[in-house]
Protein backbone atom coordinates (compact mmCIF):
# COMPACT_ATOMS: atom_id res chain seq x y z
CA UNK A 1 0.00 0.00 0.00
CA UNK A 2 0.75 3.38 -0.13
CA UNK A 3 0.43 7.13 1.72
CA UNK A 4 -0.42 9.81 0.16
CA UNK A 5 0.43 13.68 0.85
CA UNK A 6 -1.40 16.36 -1.25
CA UNK A 7 0.37 19.99 -1.50
CA UNK A 8 0.75 22.93 -3.88
CA UNK A 9 -2.72 24.46 -3.37
CA UNK A 10 -3.55 28.14 -2.57
CA UNK A 11 -5.21 31.09 -3.33
CA UNK A 12 -4.85 32.09 -6.89
CA UNK A 13 -7.44 34.82 -9.18
CA UNK A 14 -9.54 33.56 -11.98
CA UNK A 15 -7.44 33.00 -14.74
CA UNK A 16 -4.57 31.93 -12.68
CA UNK A 17 -2.80 28.66 -12.54
CA UNK A 18 -1.36 26.19 -9.73
CA UNK A 19 0.64 22.67 -9.77
CA UNK A 20 -0.50 20.53 -7.24
CA UNK A 21 1.85 17.76 -5.97
CA UNK A 22 0.91 14.14 -4.72
CA UNK A 23 3.90 12.39 -2.94
CA UNK A 24 3.40 8.39 -2.36
CA UNK A 25 5.59 6.57 -0.02
CA UNK A 26 5.67 2.73 -0.59
CA UNK A 27 7.34 0.82 -3.41
CA UNK A 28 4.32 -0.45 -4.97
CA UNK A 29 3.55 3.44 -6.21
CA UNK A 30 4.29 2.63 -10.15
CA UNK A 31 1.50 -0.39 -9.78
CA UNK A 32 -1.33 1.65 -10.14
CA UNK A 33 -3.25 4.04 -12.20
CA UNK A 34 -4.10 7.10 -9.68
CA UNK A 35 -6.20 9.61 -9.92
CA UNK A 36 -7.31 13.60 -8.34
CA UNK A 37 -10.80 14.08 -6.91
CA UNK A 38 -12.31 17.10 -4.97
CA UNK A 39 -14.71 18.32 -2.80
CA UNK A 40 -16.37 22.06 -2.59
CA UNK A 41 -17.78 23.26 0.23
CA UNK A 42 -21.11 21.69 0.88
CA UNK A 43 -20.78 19.05 -2.02
CA UNK A 44 -19.69 15.92 -2.47
CA UNK A 45 -16.27 14.60 -3.37
CA UNK A 46 -15.88 14.42 -7.28
CA UNK A 47 -13.45 12.39 -10.00
CA UNK A 48 -11.44 15.09 -11.30
CA UNK A 49 -8.65 13.20 -13.28
CA UNK A 50 -6.68 10.29 -13.67
CA UNK A 51 -3.50 8.41 -15.11
CA UNK A 52 -2.87 5.01 -16.25
CA UNK A 53 0.40 2.91 -14.62
CA UNK A 54 2.65 4.45 -17.37
CA UNK A 55 0.96 8.13 -17.57
CA UNK A 56 0.80 7.29 -21.64
CA UNK A 57 -3.10 7.45 -20.91
CA UNK A 58 -5.21 10.12 -19.21
CA UNK A 59 -9.17 10.46 -18.17
CA UNK A 60 -10.50 13.99 -17.42
CA UNK A 61 -13.88 15.59 -16.09
CA UNK A 62 -15.71 17.46 -18.39
CA UNK A 63 -15.57 20.06 -16.31
CA UNK A 64 -11.17 20.32 -16.20
CA UNK A 65 -11.02 18.83 -19.58
CA UNK A 66 -8.69 21.47 -21.87
CA UNK A 67 -7.49 23.30 -18.67
CA UNK A 68 -5.80 20.49 -16.59
CA UNK A 69 -3.17 18.21 -17.36
CA UNK A 70 -2.74 14.82 -14.93
CA UNK A 71 1.08 13.38 -14.91
CA UNK A 72 2.85 11.55 -12.90
CA UNK A 73 6.86 10.56 -12.22
CA UNK A 74 7.15 7.32 -10.60
CA UNK A 75 10.78 7.70 -10.14
CA UNK A 76 9.52 10.23 -7.77
CA UNK A 77 6.33 8.40 -6.78
CA UNK A 78 4.74 11.72 -7.71
CA UNK A 79 1.42 12.63 -9.17
CA UNK A 80 0.83 16.06 -10.98
CA UNK A 81 -2.59 17.78 -11.27
CA UNK A 82 -1.61 20.99 -13.51
CA UNK A 83 -4.63 23.31 -13.37
CA UNK A 84 -4.41 26.81 -16.01
CA UNK A 85 -7.30 28.67 -16.53
CA UNK A 86 -8.77 28.85 -12.88
CA UNK A 87 -12.19 29.49 -12.07
CA UNK A 88 -14.47 30.17 -8.99
CA UNK A 89 -16.06 26.72 -9.57
CA UNK A 90 -12.58 25.48 -9.02
CA UNK A 91 -12.21 25.73 -5.66
CA UNK A 92 -12.37 23.01 -3.65
CA UNK A 93 -10.06 20.80 -1.22
CA UNK A 94 -7.82 18.34 -3.73
CA UNK A 95 -6.92 14.78 -3.23
CA UNK A 96 -5.43 12.37 -4.76
CA UNK A 97 -5.79 8.58 -4.81
CA UNK A 98 -5.06 5.35 -6.50
CA UNK A 99 -8.11 4.16 -8.68
CA UNK A 100 -9.14 0.99 -9.90
CA UNK A 101 -8.55 1.70 -13.91
CA UNK A 102 -8.26 5.12 -15.61
CA UNK A 103 -12.06 4.54 -16.66
CA UNK A 104 -13.23 3.55 -13.51
CA UNK A 105 -12.22 6.49 -10.78
CA UNK A 106 -13.42 4.73 -8.00
CA UNK A 107 -10.73 5.01 -4.68
CA UNK A 108 -8.84 2.15 -3.88
CA UNK A 109 -7.53 3.09 -0.21
CA UNK A 110 -10.45 4.16 1.92
CA UNK A 111 -7.79 6.47 4.29
CA UNK A 112 -7.89 10.21 2.39
CA UNK A 113 -5.19 12.66 3.20
CA UNK A 114 -5.85 16.05 4.17
CA UNK A 115 -5.93 17.38 0.96
CA UNK A 116 -4.68 20.72 -0.44
CA UNK A 117 -7.01 23.64 -1.14
CA UNK A 118 -7.43 25.45 -3.81
CA UNK A 119 -9.01 28.93 -3.59
CA UNK A 120 -9.93 30.71 -7.01
CA UNK A 121 -11.31 34.11 -6.43
CA UNK A 122 -13.44 36.19 -9.15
Amino acid sequence: QVQLVESGGGLVQAGGSLRLSCAASGRTFSSYAMGWFRQAPGKEREFVATISLSGISTYYADSVKGRFTISRDNAKNTVYLQMNSLKPEDTAVYYCNAVRGIRIPIALFDAWGQGTLVTVSS
